[in-house]
């Protein structure tokens, strides 16, 4: 099993580096963050999954709630945005629609942990607003 502290450090390290302090953004639980960017929330964890003896890297923004009507042309969207995205891709849970990357810890390293933490948090903060408005949903709560 993996020791996490190292990259509880290196996301608190990330954190630090955007400007802001990581004690703010520690979630209820050892390796959970949350911060913003823009308009937009990103939700940082790092976690062992004791089943399959690793350990993950995840970066998730809530973009916004699936939409009661017009959802096959805002899947078609998505599914078109995907192909422009690079490293991350939109992904559906529940009833919300979030931007989301996840990887194992092995072989991570700051720079890439920051450029994943900028990234998620571009592309949510970039089309929440531009989606919201098109298919008319608010964006919010974790799902």
């Amino acid at each position: 099993m993996e020791n996490l502290q190292y990259y509880f450090d290196m996301v608190e390290n990330c954190i630090r580096d955007l400007g802001v302090d990581p004690a703010i953004c520690r979630g209820e639980q050892a390796g959970q963050w949350s911060l913003k960017k823009g308009s937009a929330s990103v939700w940082i964890d790092v976690w062992n999954i004791e089943s399959e003896g690793r350990a993950y890297f995840q970066v998730l923004a809530p973009v916004m709630q699936v939409p009661a009507t017009n959802t096959e042309a805002f899947y078609q969207e998505l599914m078109e945005l995907n192909y422009t995205l690079y490293g991350v891709a939109f992904v559906k849970f529940k009833d919300w629609v979030y931007v989301k990357l996840i990887r194992e810890v092995d072989g991570l390293e700051q720079k890439e942990a920051a450029a994943t933490i900028n990234r998620v948090g571009w592309y949510a903060d970039e089309y929440d607003d531009k989606l919201k408005v098109k298919y008319g949903v608010v964006v919010g709560g974790r799902g």
